[in-house]
């Protein structure tokens, strides 16, 4: 039996990530994917690539996760960008009616390319209502730093602390997302599930085509979850994954270039072209 997966997240109208980046990861993974969309993010290529969140009315929200839940209870979610408050109160409703666990907090609070931050109250109904419910949570160093109250974090002793204090907030575990900002010649990822320690560390690619790379990690690790890994081996799995689609990643247009997703599978193999 295919797995089925929940996506709540934004639409990326350049392909790269949010719900784009989830469905053709689950794909990868060989589960079945459902997306709720909470937003439509667009880019204007007139104003120097600017981007515009349009949130999805709530009442919407709700109608498709009521659809996507018709066949009851999923094996695995995530969320991503969540356009309002509203938005999280309908998705923590539909948690607890179909008492769903393997859930992914990915605790988007910015688009790649801008510094723009989500509302602090949405930031604090997402913490509130969702963390509590997280089997991992997968903050960025600015998330994390954030959701910890540390502010910027530097180096690897910074991230412990900082992880000790989101656990404090209700997942069960965390990892916080290293990446170019540690200044690092490593990829550095760290896990930590209320006990101990896992330093993830790979290869830090040199490039600028890596948009997508944090929601896409968060929906690998999400459909590992639904194919039964425990979360520290679907962890792992993802940083292959998402190491993979990195190393391989694509120039789309004159603004941007994204992760590739099928590069774990080798899926451009796949399919010779006629």
């Amino acid at each position: 039996m295919v797995k089925k997966v929940l996506t709540v997240a934004g639409s990326d109208s350049s392909g790269g990530a949010g719900i784009q980046a989830d469905l053709k990861t689950f794909e990868e993974y060989g589960t079945f994917g459902f997306s709720a969309l909470t937003s439509i993010v667009t880019m204007d290529p007139d104003e120097g690539w600017s981007h515009l969140v349009t949130p999805i009315e709530p009442d919407l929200v709700e109608k498709q996760l009521k659809t996507i839940f018709a066949g009851g209870a999923l094996d695995a979610m995530k969320t991503g960008m969540l356009g309002t408050i509203e938005a999280i109160e309908i998705t923590r409703t539909y948690i607890d009616k179909f008492a769903m666990d393997n859930i992914v907090i990915d605790p988007v609070m910015a688009c790649k390319g801008t510094s723009e931050l989500l509302q602090p109250e949405n930031v604090a109904a997402m913490t509130r209502l969702l963390l509590p419910k997280a089997t991992v949570t997968t903050p960025n160093l600015v998330e994390a730093g954030i959701l910890s109250g540390m502010g910027d974090l530097t180096s690897i002793d910074q991230m412990k602390e900082a992880a000790k204090k989101i656990i404090d907030l209700g997942p069960k575990t965390v990892v916080i997302k290293g990446g170019h900002r540690l200044k690092t010649d490593k990829a550095i990822d760290l896990f930590y599930d209320g006990t101990d320690f896992t330093l993830f560390e790979n290869e830090l690619f040199p490039t600028d085509y890596n948009h997508g790379a944090g929601c896409t990690f968060a929906a690998a690790v999400t459909a590992g979850l639904a194919k039964g890994y425990s979360v520290q081996d679907a962890v792992a799995l993802a940083k292959k994954f998402v190491a993979a689609a990195i190393k391989n990643g694509q120039k789309i247009n004159p603004f941007l270039g994204h992760v590739w997703h099928g590069a774990y599978n080798h899926a451009e193999e796949r399919m010779t072209e006629k």
